[in-house]
């Protein structure tokens, strides 16, 4: 098995950047095109990335609001039964992020393509919490 981890500060509270990882709303403004779910154990979030990508993920873990995790149930094969996770602590003033997508059973291409997409998106939302910066959806990748 095979994970992604990224570590990093982000300059709000625990609460504001919960809101951007963990509900429907915050989500779209750095990853999906449009979410819907709710954050509660055992919820099904919809992640829509587009025609022929509309993802499926169970809410795994959720501890307001320090800590989120999803499981991928539908989606690309190399990413079904992968976690998605959050682990967030107050830290001088700020938040820090423990990212984490677990469970790959291999590092291959996708694997490689996906940590560096995730390095990018998780950017896009530390910019929406520190500065209000939102990207158009098919920008994000060029941002």
């Amino acid at each position: 098995m095979a994970d992604i981890y990224h570590h990093f500060p982000v300059n709000g509270s625990v609460e504001r950047v919960y809101d951007a990882i963990s509900t429907p709303m915050g989500i779209n403004i750095w990853w999906s095109r449009n979410a819907k779910g709710v954050a509660a154990p055992g919820n099904i979030y919809e992640l829509d990335f587009g025609p022929g990508y509309i993802w499926q993920a169970q809410v795994s873990r959720c501890q307001p609001p320090f800590e989120f995790e999803l499981t991928l149930t539908d989606a690309d094969p190399e990413w079904v039964g992968t976690k998605i996770g959050f682990l967030l602590a107050d830290k001088d003033d700020a938040t820090q992020v423990s990212f984490y997508h677990s469970g790959w059973t291999e590092i291959g291409e996708h694997f490689r393509i996906s940590n560096y997409c995730w390095a990018m998106y998780l950017r896009l939302m530390k910019r929406y919490v520190e500065f209000g910066e939102t990207v158009a959806y098919q920008d994000r990748l060029d941002a």
